[in-house]
């Protein structure tokens, strides 16, 4: 990877008022790992977990550090493990700060539409999101406001931009699974397992996650299935996170 290349990891297990997100933590820290492996340098990635990554600290790392740091031939990947919450009024997607409230999101969240526009607006080459969360609020990496109903979600938030791709653990109302055997989350066990076998981009990596984790998914009693979102139709030519 290049030198300008820029990592931002949140991993929320351990929440302050809100049930644990299992596995978050060392999902994070391996992700971490991985990343100075493939080349991204220590000064370019922020690791931010569990008491640290409160909702101030989430929006000065993507709006404020991503921003003072990009360059024009900047690749960005941003990588998430924790809750997801749906705005029960409105349907749309927040990730959930360590000190989030899902009684009180416009306030105590991060809405995922706002990463995608922060994001986007970086005058950079490339930006992978990759999130292994889930937002209907029906279980797993997600929850919900006190007597509200779980969500049919059919769109999380729309990437429109082509310079971008989000990787997500789930589609609509599915929950994602952490497995007690791997000590992971299901998706980022097999985002990783893609990595070390070889697979160079997104595309290439999405193709072999897809049907492990719907597997391993199914033997855990849940159906989940990964999902890919970009405006852009040439994924097998971009968003390589080795060469």
């Amino acid at each position: 990877m290049g030198d300008n290349d820029l990592a931002v990891i949140i991993g929320i297990e351990g929440y302050s008022n809100l049930p644990k997100s299992d596995y978050s933590y060392d999902d994070a820290k391996l992700v971490k790992d991985y990343v100075k492996a493939l080349g991204f340098k220590e000064r370019n990635i922020e690791l931010i977990t569990d008491e640290k990554a409160t909702k101030t600290t989430i929006e000065k790392t993507i709006e404020v550090w991503l921003k003072n740091k990009a360059k024009s031939n900047s690749r960005v990947f941003v990588y998430y493990s924790g809750h997801g919450s749906p705005d029960t009024t409105t349907g749309e997607a927040y990730i959930v700060p360590y000190d989030g409230d899902p009684n009180y999101l416009s306030v105590t969240g991060y809405p995922l539409k706002r990463l995608y526009e922060k994001l986007g607006n970086l005058p950079v080459s490339e930006i992978v999101v990759v999130l292994d969360a889930c937002f209907s609020g029906a279980g797993g990496r997600s929850v919900l406001a006190k007597g509200a109903r779980p969500l049919v979600i059919t769109s999380t938030a729309t990437v429109s931009y082509s310079n971008m791709v989000v990787l997500s653990a789930t589609q609509g109302s599915q929950i994602s699974t952490s497995s007690p055997e791997k000590g992971h989350g299901v998706f980022t066990y097999y985002f990783l397992k893609a990595l070390k076998s070889g697979r160079k981009n997104i595309s290439e990596i999405y193709e072999y996650l897809k049907p492990q984790v719907e597997d391993d998914a199914k033997q855990l009693n849940v159906n989940q299935s990964p999902s890919i979102s970009t405006s852009n139709n040439k994924m097998t030519d971009r968003f390589y996170l080795r060469k």
